[in-house]
């Protein structure tokens, strides 16, 4: 079992690097996400007439989150375990392209790439509309007053933060047990960025799935971020790993998350630039410290550069995981 779980896991990773995430493709994230946004709905109400109750009670709101997150979850793992231990039932090879397809569909550095490098082609053609459309299509904050820096900033700094939540975390978690727990991680991630907000709406009712993130993420982003340190001491010229790891550790807790921080402050002392600040979100600023020195300005090459620091990454976690598995699967037939 454990060589085609290996097989799947580096055919699955491969897939992504070729194909990512073709928009006619139909996805199990977006069937995740219309549950979410059903139960939602359910739960919690039309937003609009929740906005206008004067007398919500936020207790009754913070255990339907946790409803919310116990039906998600369990509903994902049940499917995702049926058709996977069902596949290896019918046939092992029958279990092997479905556990390599699924494993595609849980890795997004194609996807990240391609969707940032749009804001990179935007920004270098100097159509800022195009750019900042494009920018807003991967990122919470408003960016409609956004000048090219932080257009290139805003792409910079998703593509770092989601080096951890779309690729190095769900790697290790499929690794550790193949798309079952892969899905239950991108199910915990796709809950936090529909319900996690601390706005008026949320607040009380995605608490929990936005701790559960927390702790889920706690691990594979320090994990991310040492990997993307030592991706910029491999990577030449373009990065700096001594200043990566030097900024890492002076701000790897400047952020309200206490994961987010981790990678973004790799990234930045990896490219020499300044991170973060105080962003525009549903309207309202919210202030947040800088990450990283201004050694030089952000450019828009830098949104070309965080996607190679990410490959590299990328590469570096799934070599690492499988030379942990076979090390596993050795020691496993001695």
């Amino acid at each position: 079992m454990l060589k085609y779980h290996m097989t799947a896991f580096f055919l699955g990773f491969l897939l992504d690097l070729l194909l990512g995430d073709p928009y006619w493709l139909p996805h199990p994230i977006r069937l995740i996400g219309n549950l979410i946004a059903a139960l939602d709905w359910k739960l919690l109400g039309n937003p609009e007439e929740s906005e206008k109750n004067d007398h919500r009670e936020f207790l009754k709101e913070f255990h339907r989150g946790i409803v919310l997150v116990a039906l998600v979850l369990l509903s994902v793992t049940v499917v995702a375990a049926v058709l996977l231990f069902g596949g290896y039932a019918l046939h092992p090879y029958i279990g092997l392209v479905l556990e390599t397809i699924m494993t595609y569909q849980i890795l997004a550095a194609k996807c990240l790439k391609v969707e940032s490098m749009k804001v990179y082609a935007c920004l270098k053609r100097g159509d800022l509309p195009a750019a900042r459309k494009a920018v807003s299509m991967i990122v919470g904050r408003n960016t409609d007053v956004l000048d090219e820096t932080g257009v290139a900033r805003a792409a910079i700094e998703t593509v770092a933060e989601n080096t951890s939540d779309g690729v190095i975390a769900p790697m290790l978690y499929l690794a550790l047990g193949g798309p079952v727990l892969g899905f239950f991680y991108k199910a915990v991630n796709t809950m936090d960025s529909m319900v996690g907000y601390k706005n008026d709406r949320y607040l009380y009712f995605g608490r929990a799935a936005a701790k559960l993130d927390d702790v889920v993420n706690f691990f594979p982003a320090r994990i991310s971020a040492y990997l993307m340190i030592l991706s910029a001491f491999v990577g030449g010229s373009a990065y700096d790993g001594k200043r990566a790891f030097q900024i890492h550790r002076r701000d790897r807790r400047n952020h309200a998350s206490p994961n987010s921080a981790q990678t973004e402050s790799a990234c930045a002392g990896a490219l020499g630039i300044r991170l973060a600040g105080d962003a525009s979100y549903f309207g309202k600023v919210v202030k947040k410290p800088y990450i990283g020195d201004a050694v030089r300005k952000v450019e828009f090459e830098d949104i070309k550069r965080i996607n190679h620091l990410m490959y590299l990454t990328a590469w570096l976690c799934e070599l690492l995981c499988i030379g942990m598995m076979g090390i596993t699967f050795l020691l496993w037939i001695s």
